[in-house]
């Protein structure tokens, strides 16, 4: 007998709050479920942090059940305060637009569209043209406003200001739910634990208009063994598109996690068996760095294939060793040649390259004994790379023990 799938997402840790669990588990055990997961086009790029979300419904997928990704063109317009201490920044409808194009791409990457086995839909399609008054009478009259400001995305806010058009949020993503369940038959919601009170409101909505039953599963929200958020490091979010983190450092994120998460990460970012993933999270000493290397290569194939993953990992030897190799993954950036002729300044190019900050910080760094050129530790702050600095491949700058970056010239 098959496993039900809500034991394989309570054994890797994807569940903090279900409406009904029991219900639900055998609702996956005895038919295909429709269910979603929504994603406000606030970015061109989903991030490790919604690939939680995106891990679970693969998992589901795989399962049997039909996953539709929701884009927020609709909902971005107005902006979601849960988890957020400020308004957040108003796009414009044609950057919400492409957004939203560039996330069910991404999301076409990791499910399976064909043939109806999963759905790609996009809120605007029936939030942007709604009657406001007809809106406020067939759906505003279910919510009370008491328990709106109990939940505890809004409490957070009310100290700090929450605009209304920020307090509506909850009933478009409610009206959402009941629209995805008149159209699809959707009988779940997925979401962060944050998301809890307006999961609860779409539950409650169905119930009132429809007089149905369906279902809320919230996850986790993730934090380090250090306390830091998942996905987020001190260059910002860790991205899954190629173009805005190359694969090479989107391997580098995983291979450096700390030791403590690597049995939670090996669960929820791959799909290793529970059996395996238990015998790599006992490793210890320096043997755990084989664990983390195999949560890198099978996190990297799963966002940007095999072929990529065996680049960055070919190459992250290649920088770690200096024993030659293939050194084509590591970030890379093309300069005109007659720059290094003239003396380029080493506090400049690793600011420029994004290696660090600014040119203060890698003064910092270098005072701190961080900075590297072609694993040669550099002291003067005044130092500058020249022509004999480069070899066949180019320079390869290091900031700290783990970041890397190559300089190729041309004529």
């Amino acid at each position: 007998m098959a496993e039900n799938v809500f034991d394989v997402l309570t054994e890797r840790g994807f569940i903090a709050q279900v409406t009904d669990e029991e219900a639900l588990r055998q609702q996956f055990g005895s038919q295909a479920v429709t269910f979603y997961n929504g994603y406000d086009s606030t970015a061109d790029s989903l991030h490790v942090g919604h690939l939680v979300t995106i891990m679970a419904m693969m998992h589901l997928q795989r399962a049997g059940h039909r996953p539709i990704g929701l884009v927020g063109g609709g909902t971005t317009m107005i902006g979601d305060p849960s988890g957020k201490t400020e308004m957040r920044q108003m796009l414009s409808k044609e950057t919400i637009e492409a957004n939203g194009r560039a996330i069910h791409a991404q999301l076409d990457h990791y499910l399976n569209f064909e043939s109806g086995q999963a759905i790609a839909i996009n809120n605007a399609e029936w939030l942007l043209d709604l009657n406001y008054i007809a809106f406020l009478r067939d759906i505003g009259r279910h919510f009370s406003v008491n328990r709106m400001l109990a939940a505890e995305a809004y409490k957070q806010r009310l100290e700090r200001g929450l605009s209304f058009i920020e307090f509506n949020y909850q009933i478009l993503q409610a009206y959402d739910y009941l629209e995805l369940y008149r159209r699809y038959g959707c009988t779940l919601q997925l979401g962060g634990d944050d998301q809890w009170g307006n999961l609860l409101a779409g539950v409650d909505l169905i119930r009132r208009i429809e007089g149905e039953t369906v279902h809320a599963l919230t996850y986790p929200l993730l934090t380090t063994a250090s306390g830091a958020k998942m996905g987020k490091t001190a260059e910002g979010a860790v991205w899954l598109d190629p173009k805005r983190l190359s694969p090479y450092d989107y391997y580098q994120y995983w291979v450096n996690c700390d030791d403590r998460d690597v049995a939670k990460l090996l669960k929820i970012f791959t799909f290793l068996p529970i059996e395996e993933i238990s015998r790599l999270s006992a490793l210890e000493g320096a043997e755990i760095r084989e664990a983390k290397r195999i949560l890198a290569y099978e996190a990297t194939v799963i966002t940007h294939s095999e072929d990529e993953a065996q680049a960055a990992e070919a190459a992250a030897k290649a920088a770690f060793s200096s024993s030659g190799g293939d050194v084509e993954a590591i970030p890379t950036t093309t300069l005109a040649r007659s720059r290094l002729q003239a003396g380029l300044g080493v506090l400049e190019i690793f600011a420029e390259v994004g290696l660090t900050k600014s040119r203060s910080d890698a003064r910092r760094m270098l005072q701190q004994g961080g900075i590297y050129v072609n694993d040669q530790r550099i002291d003067d702050v005044s130092a500058e790379l020249s022509a004999s600095d480069e070899a066949v491949e180019g320079i390869l700058l290091r900031a700290g023990k783990k970041k890397y970056h190559r300089l190729v010239f041309q004529d």
